[in-house]
C-alpha cells in the first residue's frame, strides 16, 4: 500500500490533524478522538453565515423555553 499518494487517507488525515493542531490547539489524541462530523462542524463555523441564518426573537424565545424548561 503507498501511502505517499496525494489522495491517500494517511496524507489527508496527516493535514486535517495539523489543520486541527494549528487553528483548535489539540494534540493527535485530540484528533483521533473526535467524530468527522464534530470535526466538519469546526470549520464550517469559519465559513460565512448563510443568508436569513439570523434567529428571530420567537425562535429564541422557544429555544430557550426548551433548554430551561
Amino acid at each position: 500500500m503507498n501511502n505517499d499518494r496525494p489522495d491517500s487517507f494517511t496524507t489527508d488525515a496527516a493535514r486535517l490533524c495539523g489543520q486541527c493542531a494549528l487553528i483548535m490547539g489539540w494534540r493527535p489524541d485530540e484528533f483521533w478522538a473526535a467524530t468527522p462530523a464534530e470535526i466538519a462542524s469546526i470549520f464550517n463555523a469559519f465559513q460565512a453565515p448563510k443568508q436569513n441564518a439570523s434567529v428571530s426573537r420567537a425562535d429564541l424565545d422557544r429555544l430557550m423555553e426548551q433548554d430551561h424548561g
